[in-house]
């Protein structure tokens, strides 16, 4: 029996797929009568078990493959799992594939009730949600014709309408909230926020991530369907781009803290203070020996003023010869979010050729015209190898920054806009 502020229960969730070389191999292992197997097992999801409280909004992350979607079904009861057990607390509605359930040959009036019959709704609860999804959709008439005659844009939009608008205590969210044209997105995201704000339990699945640092309150990340993480937005966000990267930590614990001493007692980075949430990674082919940040004043400073020259430097050592590296300097903000940045790719900038032991200095130089508040700034050198995106070293959120803007602006940038009033005439 589920407590009553708990949402969704899932416990040592295991789903298994046998997989077999040949088609002729299932007949065979069906018909074997020493029943041997000529499968292999596939483990979907392996033995999986977390806690969801009511009210909360869960960003499920992960590659493709990595199990979210088989998780998601199993949730909603498309799928049954292997072994394990998945408690429920409330109605779900689901966004996994828009528009599974509804039957081409009825008109989108008769889908709306069948879909709520679906999700464990009467026909009389349906009736008084029936006007709010029709005008959530605004597809016009085309409600009263058979959905095999829909654009897919109405089709999305009237699915999305009638998962949406009927209230859940649970909504489960893969990949959909981009369906439709500018217009019907935006009305979506309004209707998202007020399912939160409302408290509403939602799951979301994303590649954005961005969208799921900015909804959700915990992050569950999946690979190679075990639970990696389960916390916060952040931690598992930057856990999850390490997989994404091919990334490694610095050989251990110990060789972490002798970079993090050589950084401290370098030459520039001993007038700065190293964060506490900071990472060090990558293959130790390229090491960044020292890193700057220098205010307008030509000082080395974390506190900067907005609209004033800033310089980001960085000093590389190359353990190996490097074909191209690429040097990057990115900001974020404190939950993790890329607030701005750039590297020489992006910048069309060649960088050559370097051997074992040559060391070098990258300036980044620029106007941070951004909202006042503390951001962290990361350092990276990374590259291609046949065609394969490498990490050589990456000071993440190594500085805290720390801007002062004397103007107050909305959202990150300051725009420097003009803003003229003329009540002769245009």
């Amino acid at each position: 029996m589920l407590s009553n502020d708990i949402a969704i229960k899932v416990t040592n969730l295991t789903k298994v797929y046998h997989l077999y070389d040949k088609p002729q191999d299932r007949l065979k292992e069906a018909l074997n009568p020493f029943k041997k197997s000529y499968h292999h097992d596939f483990y979907a999801m392996n033995d999986v078990s977390f806690e969801i409280k009511k009210g909360e909004t869960v960003g499920i992350i992960g590659k493709n493959g990595a199990g979210k979607s088989t998780l998601l079904k199993m949730i909603t009861g498309v799928l049954t799992p292997t072994s394990g057990n998945i408690e429920v607390n409330g109605k779900i509605a689901s966004l996994l594939e828009l528009g599974a359930g509804f039957n081409p040959e009825m008109t989108g009036v008769e889908n709306i009730y069948l879909n709520g019959t679906l999700m464990g709704f009467s026909h009389e609860e349906m009736d008084s949600k029936v006007d709010a999804i029709l005008e959530f959709a605004d597809i016009g008439e085309f409600i009263h014709q058979q959905v095999k005659t829909y654009s897919s844009g109405m089709f999305a939009r009237l699915a999305f309408s009638v998962s949406i608008n009927v209230e859940p205590d649970i909504l489960i969210v893969d990949e959909a909230l981009s369906v439709g044209d500018m217009n019907f997105q935006a009305k979506c995201m309004k209707k998202f926020i007020d399912l939160q704000n409302l408290g509403t339990t939602i799951l979301l699945v994303s590649h954005d991530i961005g969208s799921i640092l900015q909804f959700s309150s915990k992050v569950i990340f999946i690979e190679k369907g075990s639970m990696e993480y389960c916390g916060t937005p952040k931690e598992g966000v930057d856990k999850y781009k390490k997989v994404l990267i091919n990334a490694i930590e610095v050989e251990s614990n110990n060789e972490i803290d002798k970079r993090l001493l050589s950084l401290a007692k370098a030459t520039w980075c001993n007038k700065l203070e190293l964060s506490k949430v900071h990472e060090i990674y990558g293959n130790g082919k390229v090491e960044i020996i020292d890193i700057a940040i220098i205010n307008n004043d030509n000082e080395i400073s974390q506190k900067l003023f907005a609209n004033e020259k800033i310089v980001f430097k960085m000093k590389i050592k190359f353990n190996d010869y490097i074909n191209e590296p690429i040097f990057t300097v990115t900001i974020r903000d404190l939950v993790g979010k890329e607030i701005t940045g750039t590297n020489t790719a992006i910048e069309k900038i060649s960088t050559g050729i370097f051997n074992k032991d040559e060391e070098i200095i990258i300036s980044f130089e620029q106007n941070l015209n951004i909202a006042s508040g503390k951001y962290l700034l990361t350092f990276a050198c990374s590259g291609f190898e046949n065609d394969n995106f490498i990490v050589y070293e990456r000071l993440y959120h190594i500085v805290v920054l720390d801007i002062v803007n004397t103007k107050s602006i909305v959202g990150y940038f300051d725009i420097n806009s003009v803003i003229k009033i003329n009540k002769e005439g245009y």
